[in-house]
């Protein structure tokens, strides 16, 4: 990790639920982090269905790591074999110690927890096994993203909430995730926020808004046009 980027500062909600102060939102559902993951990102950009050799997902907000554990999890279950590709952009990323604790709070993933913990290099921002090969930039994404040389099948927009963390949600970084996207790939986000919409529409998506999860009225889907 550059000494340019700093760990991020927490509190502790109940002890398991992680709350990030510089932006006043929790890093995951109060509810279920993990089934609104699950519904969220994974069933939203149309997985595990899609999944297949050289799959690549990417994400802005790395965050807990709780949404490459899902799909990594699902990535296996589905019977693939080869590497799940993960790109996740994070400027604030988690300490090590903060990022284990949290992860504890998911007894389901205790095997992807584990074998994460064996192979996560957080200096490198690196993780690779037989069936993973994750990457987290670190550093502010309007600058990392732009400088991205790859594309994604799909986006996990998993940001803070658009009103504390507005400058991950900015038009101009929507329409790098629209430059950055494979033809027919997908976006998903909790956030149903009009200006985001409008912003990944711009971007060249078809956009849906749909039920969201638990008590959230709607999520924003997309495909690339």
């Amino acid at each position: 990790m550059s000494d340019q980027n700093e760990y991020a500062a927490l509190e502790w909600r109940d002890g398991k639920i992680p709350i990030a102060t510089r932006f006043d939102d929790p890093y995951f559902s109060l509810d279920n982090g993990m089934a609104e993951t699950e519904y969220v990102f994974l069933a939203g950009n149309g997985l595990p269905d899609r999944f297949g050799t050289g799959f690549h997902i990417a994400e802005l907000g790395f965050g807990s790591g709780l949404n490459l554990l899902c799909a990594w999890k699902a990535w296996r279950s589905a019977g693939q074999t080869s590497a799940l590709r993960f790109t996740s952009f994070e400027a604030f990323p988690m300490a090590p110690a903060d990022m284990a604790a949290a992860q504890g709070a998911w007894p389901e993933l205790a095997d992807e927890v584990a074998e994460f913990a064996q192979i996560w290099d957080a200096a490198a921002g690196r993780a690779i096994c037989d069936t993973l090969d994750a990457r987290v930039i670190y550093g502010d994404a309007r600058v990392t993203l732009a400088n991205w040389d790859g594309v994604a099948d799909a986006w996990f927009l998993d940001g803070f909430s658009p009103a504390k963390n507005p400058e991950l949600w900015e038009p101009d970084l929507m329409g790098a995730v629209g430059k950055h996207t494979a033809v027919g790939g997908t976006f998903a986000t909790y956030t149903a926020a009009g200006h985001v919409r409008q912003s990944l529409a711009a971007a060249g998506f078809d956009v849906e808004r749909i039920k969201g999860f638990g008590r959230k009225r709607h999520m924003t889907r997309g495909v690339l046009a």
